[in-house]
């Protein structure tokens, strides 16, 4: 999430008009994420998240965001809910962009995440997984392996300020992931940005997952190995193996993986944290300095790559 589009209270009053909701009193910008433009919207009766698209959510996309969240909220699975206007339509406009409202979730985000707190995401994951396999909607993964070197080039093209050596081991492990690169595991609809700042919680229980717009088909696994990026390093430095390890267990609570998926999840974590560092990367030289957005370190992430790159096997990542 993040405010690219700026809004006033005119603009937002005028655009609830087209929808069955009434007393609009306040709306208020979320600078969190880099994607979309978002804003919460306090009615008397309840809340909203008003997103506006911008970046690289393709508008050929949004029917399939949309009815990914319809249909996971017909199965009661914790996220939000598309809003249909007057005319029974769920994507409209606003300042000539495509624009959708959904229903706000309880609950809070977590900035440290506990062991036990893995324990009940690899579940609440392991869930989305077994609902989303039943679907018949599809969407390729854009920012997959045969898309980084493509961002790492159009990254240097900028003639950033880019040490040779980092330039030349990225290459390198995008030649080694390329090489590795599994083809045939479980796969179905993941999330693939399971951060924790898109888990909600209420008492120490997930309740909900929110911020859909980069979710694709993909390896089940490949959100596994997402997942021990984003939550499972402490100071988003040291990898914590019992965190690991609960989420590990919270998942195959629901799904088991299988040996194939153990076996390749060192390659997947590899790959999981190149996406985020050539991502941010590219955002860190790309964003609109105009917009109020939080630029995040990609350096983070080169640094899990490596950690990653150590990992020979499934049952290293919980062997000291």
């Amino acid at each position: 999430m993040a405010v690219y589009t700026k809004l006033e209270h005119e603009e937002v009053k005028q655009f609830l008009e087209q929808y069955n909701i009434n007393d609009f009193k306040s709306y208020q910008g979320i600078i969190e994420g880099v994607e979309n433009t978002n804003y919460l919207i306090k009615t008397s009766q309840q809340d909203y998240i008003l997103t506006i698209y911008e970046k690289r959510v393709d508008e050929n996309d949004l029917p399939f965001f949309i009815k990914l969240l319809s249909s996971l909220s017909e199965n009661k699975f914790p996220c939000p809910k598309p809003i249909e206007n007057k005319n029974n339509q769920k994507i409209n406009k606003i300042k000539n962009k495509n624009a959708a409202l959904v229903t706000f979730l309880n609950g809070k985000s977590k900035i440290k995440v506990t062991s036990e707190d893995c324990f009940e995401i690899g579940k609440i994951t392991a869930q989305l997984h077994e609902i989303t396999k039943k679907f018949d909607i599809k969407r390729k993964n854009n920012l997959s392996i045969e898309n980084w070197e493509d961002i790492l080039e159009k990254t240097i093209q900028q003639k950033i300020n880019l040490e040779k050596s980092i330039i030349e081991k990225t290459k390198n492990y995008l030649g080694f992931l390329k090489e590795k690169w599994p083809k045939n595991l479980p796969t179905g609809i993941i999330h693939a940005d399971l951060f924790t700042d898109n888990i909600f919680f209420i008492d120490n229980k997930v309740s909900g997952i929110i911020d859909f717009y980069f979710a694709c088909n993909d390896f089940f696994a490949y959100e596994i190995a997402i997942c021990l990026n984003s939550i499972c390093f402490d100071n988003n430095s040291t990898f914590n193996m019992t965190k690991a390890k609960n989420l590990i267990d919270g998942y195959s609570s629901i799904r088991k993986l299988s040996d194939d998926e153990k076996k390749y999840l060192p390659i997947l974590s590899m790959g999981a944290a190149m996406r985020f560092f050539l991502t941010r990367l590219y955002d860190f030289y790309h964003t609109d300095n105009k917009a109020d957005v939080k630029i995040k370190d990609p350096f983070e992430y080169f640094k899990k790559l490596e950690f990653h790159s150590t990992i020979k096997s499934f049952n290293e990542y919980f062997i000291q």
